[in-house]
């Protein structure tokens, strides 16, 4: 139980520190890059601060279930963190290539493996669902 209790708190500390960065960056670029990067970069940043977002709320609501065991919990949780960085991460960097002396594009092919992360995450909690009883 206490162990139970360590992951969730985890998790919905994780969860909140992804929502605050992901106001804060998405902030930034609605205000500090729009004049630093093209549009078409711009929307690009901006579906990286998307999907941090949305998988914020995914681990809001994975910390806070009882429904999902502990195992599938850590599984999805660390899908979820690394999945993100490489693939919000990557956006960001590529979106504001540019702005850098390091070409971010070498590095672009991270990006669908982090979304491959993610990809896992949400098919492992579908699968868990769907193994669900009935107490």
């Amino acid at each position: 139980m206490f162990k139970a209790f360590i992951m969730n708190k985890k998790i919905l500390i994780v969860a909140c520190l992804l929502g605050l960065t992901g106001v804060i960056i998405g902030a930034f670029a609605a205000h500090g890059l729009k004049a630093l990067i093209t549009a078409d970069a711009l929307k690009v940043f901006e579906t990286g601060v998307r999907y941090h977002m949305y998988h914020a709320f995914l681990l809001l609501f994975l910390g806070s279930t009882s429904l999902i065991s502990n195992k599938i919990k850590r599984y999805v949780f660390y899908l979820v963190l690394t999945g993100l960085v490489l693939f919000s991460g990557s956006i960001y960097a590529l979106a504001t290539n540019v702005l850098t002396s390091f070409n971010f594009k070498t590095i672009g092919f991270i990006t669908p493996i982090g979304g491959l992360l993610l990809i896992g995450a949400w098919a492992l909690l579908f699968v868990s669902f769907l193994k669900l009883k009935e107490n």
